[in-house]
């Protein structure tokens, strides 16, 4: 007789092709019982005639609970005795099945489970397995040596279970998930055993004794299965047999497991509950309708609902001439609060593909109804029919906010890429469509898309019904034919002007189809029948931007080694087209970076252009509020401007080669090897130039081809200057100071002559100074306080009051500056915060990086009266000292301090008034880095005796070193 493995398709073992097994199928409780035992691949060896046939059941009388599990797709022996007091799994299952084990953290001994000496249980492990269609558990045991089964669960698991044995029936019962679950045990012939896992085969004598004794038995000869129909790779077949429980034929009949994300409808307050009547159908969609709601409740995804909301249900016909059942969820939608969860964009999951050649698609089965609902929300969903009321206990299909939550599942989590997955599908008891899969290919269709490792092209699929459209009759036909071209306007070239006299007919109550719009029609089929691949982003290369404008559109080319990455197209409207060529050449530079932003403003790319429209805009004297709002979004891109036309020379050069400021917290400066050709014949440092072609001259040296003036990098009459003052002034970490900080800023690093008139001149022309600062007005002579010696220990506190409230629930800051180098924290709160948590935003935000400090200066609000703050400090040997009542002059300091931070707060925020505590942070380190008049540093230096990088301070310029005589 031969030992055995087994799977329901094949058999294979030590080049053996038998198995023997009984046929004790006459009274199968499999087709009774949903709570039976599995089969599946076995773990161990058996001995399949060992057992013998009783008719009676008094092996009920002497046997204990045996049953079948599955765990990891292979089928494993259970008992379960609630005679043992802990839960156990043979170490044999443990490796072969490869379960994670953990340290167990109560070691003990065991005795009599298995002959020799005691057994000390050191580790535990966590095992996954399901009993039949209904039960599916997890549950810890210890790992042990054990012979008589693969699983024991003892009296723990009882215990957590709450299940009930009977005895005369030896079955247990207890209610899992909502479902009422009852557990049989195997008869004696059909229990796995393992006599004696040293030996494979036994002799013919004992296999002739067992056959006469065991009744009827069952030769099967079999052989290696090559299944040629196999739509799937040799690699992933056993890929997926090891996944099996993930891709089964059918969704396990039961609900989904509970999930942290369910599905949840919330109503706009206030609103009326819908009660829509039912639509009339005819008998044979009656009993269709029947049926499925029949089969929906069977598998438990709808229940019988006493809802006051109801809405009607209708069938659609599928493509294989089956039915649909559509619940109607318009009424539902109107009064649903809209989820903000995003859905990826297509473009941006396809800009991701890039440098990718094996390709993987996965499809989950009813994908929906593998989410639950929301407890609580299921009225809501309820739908009617001639038989009565029902409501969903799973996501249904067309919800307003369904798409939502399922990218919100599928968020939270090339083969080991599929193991991931997968991972994610089985802990998520996710279940997926095989037939839709596909794996390891060398492309794949996505969402209308054909993706390869040479980038994406259109699926010709969508193409045919494009080009075998019918010449439009109505305007419905226009508008739908215009839609559906529209999906692949990305493959088009001037997509928008070929489309023009189309798009034209849309115009007005008539419809008018003219040759133009017949010629377009025609022209677009063409085009979409020409084979055409989009490269893939590579974000390791150089971008480069192609513009170009005619009378009806604008358009432009993204590309990388001249393969193009995606065309952009727009037809002008009537007030457009009235610019000037000049205008119509911005505007497609402007729109282009645009619609590209989030390829272009983090690296350096090329621009070009065949109009000298950049040119002539720095060059201009005047220009108009269209042109100055056009260069002002251009400024934040880093681009190098070559023209396919035109003279070039030096200053052009240089003034086309853009910088890209940061907005927050780093900078990158192109151009400075450009001014390197600039000195000699700039009108502020010609002269100065030829004076030091080897030597200094008066404080100016050469280095590396830069002109310094001590340390400090000359800059010549260019764009640059400008654009070092607009950072040190507007950048993201500048804050709009006034002319001193800003000066001061600005000298640190740069010389040029008139330096502190173009500073004035641009501080006079910003219009956020104007319109977030105010004006100043001497309140009054200040008191002084005691000056104090060290950083840190004598500060002052004042409350901002009175400002918007924020989506963070803060209306108000507490303001704590150092007096001695009045550095400042401003700590976002609430008005409401009493003096508890007050002292708690103290010590976590001021005491843990300065310390305890001698005295606190405030004024004399409730919460610094308190005898709560007032006792806490006294404690802790801190002096309170309180200006006089109505006299902010006591503590002028922090006054002053309050009047910067409100200015500083308004040039952030602009119009965004109730995001005022997101730039808190940035304002504290704009106030902080700027220099002081009192000190003539900046606080941070006074504190940390250095100064903090700056936006300036990352731009990557040249630097000066200078050696003296002696040297």
């Amino acid at each position: 007789m031969l030992w055995n493995r087994f799977t329901p398709s094949k058999v294979s073992f030590l080049g053996w092709h038998f198995l023997l097994d009984l046929l004790s199928i006459k009274d199968n409780p499999m087709s009774r019982e949903l709570t039976l035992a599995n089969h599946g691949e076995s773990l161990v060896v058996r001995r399949s005639l060992h057992a013998t046939i009783t008719k009676d059941e008094d092996w009920l009388r002497h046997n204990i609970f045996h049953t079948r599990c599955t765990s990891r797709g292979k089928a494993c022996n259970v008992i379960i005795d609630s005679g043992s007091c802990e839960n156990v799994v043979s170490n044999y299952m443990v490796e072969k099945l490869g379960l994670p084990v953990k340290d167990q953290p109560h070691p003990y001994k065991l005795q009599w489970l298995r002959k020799g000496n005691e057994v000390k249980v050191t580790k535990r492990c966590l095992v996954s397995f399901s009993i039949g269609n209904r039960y599916q558990d997890e549950v810890w045991c210890d790992v042990i040596p054990m012979d008589a089964c693969h699983l024991l669960l003892g009296r723990p698991w009882q215990f957590d279970r709450k299940a009930i044995h009977d005895g005369h029936t030896n079955t247990y019962s207890f209610v899992r998930d909502g479902v009422k679950v009852k557990l049989t045990p195997l008869k004696p012939e059909e229990t796995l055993e393992k006599k004696d896992e040293d030996k494979a085969l036994i002799s013919r004598s004992t296999f002739q004794r067992l056959h006469q004794e065991s009744g009827i038995a069952c030769l099967l000869l079999l052989s290696k299965v090559n299944d040629a129909t196999c739509p799937f790779p040799e690699a992933i077949r056993s890929f997926l047999e090891e996944f099996s429980d993930v891709v089964p034929d059918e969704i396990p009949p039961r609900l989904p497991t509970m999930r942290d994300i369910q599905h949840a409808i919330d109503f706009i307050p206030g609103s009326v509950i819908p009660n829509k009547p039912t639509y009339r159908i005819n008998p044979q969609e009656y009993e269709e309708l029947q049926r499925q709601v029949k089969e929906l409740m069977e598998k438990g995804l709808v229940k019988e609902s006493v809802s006051p909301c109801a809405m009607p249900v209708l069938l659609v016909p599928k493509k294989d001439g089956t039915w649909r059942m559509c619940v109607d969820s318009r009424a539902v939608n109107k009064i649903t609060i809209k989820y903000r969860f995003p859905i990826p964009r297509l473009d941006d999951m396809l800009d991701q593909l890039h440098g990718a050649t094996i390709f993987s698609k996965i499809d989950l089965r009813s994908g929906y109804h593998q989410i639950r609902m929301r407890l609580g929300d299921e009225w809501k969903t309820a739908f009617k029919t001639r038989d009565g009321l029902y409501e969903w206990t799973v996501m249904p299909f067309g919800l307003l906010n369904a798409p939502s939550t399922f990218m919100h599942l599928m968020n939270q989590e090339h083969l080991d890429h599929l193991r991931q997955v997968f991972e994610v599908l089985r802990e998520q008891k996710l279940y997926a469509n095989l037939k839709k899969c596909s794996f390891l290919t060398t492309s794949v269709t996505f969402l209308g898309y054909i993706i390869t490792a040479q980038g994406i092209k259109m699926d010709p699929s969508k193409i045919d019904a494009i080009v075998n459209w019918p010449t439009p009759t109505s305007m419905h036909d226009v508008r739908s034919f215009h839609g559906l071209a529209s999906f692949y306007r990305r493959f088009i070239k001037n997509f928008s002007s070929i489309v023009a006299p189309i798009t034209y007919s849309l115009k007005g109550d008539k419809f008018s189809w003219s040759s133009k719009a017949q010629q377009s029609f025609e022209e677009l089929k063409r085009k979409l029948t020409e084979t055409f691949v989009l490269a893939l982003p590579n974000f390791d290369l150089m971008f480069e931007v192609d513009c170009d404008a005619s009378n009806v559109g604008i358009g432009a080319v993204l590309s990388q080694e001249g393969r193009p990455i995606a065309f952009f197209n727009e037809k002008l409207n009537d007030t457009k087209l009235r610019y000037s060529t000049y205008d119509k050449e911005f505007y497609a530079i402007v729109r282009a970076l645009e619609h590209w932003s989030h390829y272009l403003l983090s690296k350096e790319f090329i621009l070009h252009s065949d109009h000298e429209a950049l040119k002539h805009l720095n060059s201009q004297q005047k220009i108009s509020r269209q042109h100055a709002a056009w260069s002002e979004f251009l400024q934040a891109y880093p681009f190098i401007l070559k023209y396919k036309s035109g003279v070039q020379n030096r200053v052009a050069d240089a003034l086309s080669r853009r910088h890209a400021l940061l907005t927050s917290l780093q900078m990158k400066v192109i151009g400075f090897e450009v001014i390197k050709e600039l000195y000699e014949d700039d009108p502020d440092f010609s002269n100065i130039w030829q004076a030091t072609p080897n030597q200094a001259f008066q404080q100016y040296h050469r280095q590396q081809d830069y002109l310094f003036k001590g340390n400090r990098l000359c800059v010549p009459h260019c764009s640059l200057r400008d654009s070092i003052i607009w950072e040190a002034h507007n950048g993201g970490l500048a804050s709009h100071f006034g002319r001193d900080k800003t000066l001061a800023l600005v000298k640190e690093s740069f010389y040029w002559p008139k330096l502190e008139q173009n500073v004035i001149r641009h501080i006079q022309r910003c219009k956020v100074c104007h319109q977030a600062k105010t004006i100043n007005q001497n309140i009054g002579l200040y008191l002084p306080l005691p000056i104090p010696t060290s950083p840190w220990e004598d500060v002052s506190m004042d409350f901002v009051l009175g400002l918007p409230r924020t989506q963070r629930s803060k209306d108000s800051i507490m303001v704590v500056v150092d007096r001695f180098s009045k550095m400042a924290h401003f700590i976002a709160c609430q008005k409401t915060n009493d003096a508890s948590l007050i002292a708690e935003l103290y010590f976590r935000e001021i005491v843990c990086l300065h310390g305890v400090p001698k005295t606190i200066t405030s004024d004399r609000d409730v919460k610094f009266m308190s005898h709560f703050w007032r006792t806490l400090w006294r404690k802790m040997g801190t002096q309170l000292q309180f200006s006089s009542a109505s006299h902010s002059q006591t503590d002028g300091q922090t006054e002053a301090i309050n009047k910067i931070l409100g200015n500083l707060l308004r040039s952030f925020v602009g119009k965004n008034l109730r995001q005022w505590d997101l730039v808190l942070a940035q304002a504290e380190f704009a106030y902080n880095n700027s220099l002081n008049q009192a000190t003539g540093k900046c606080p941070f230096e006074v504190v940390y005796r250095v100064r903090p990088l700056n936006p300036l301070d990352l731009a990557p310029l040249p630097t000066s070193q200078q050696f003296s005589a002696d040297a």
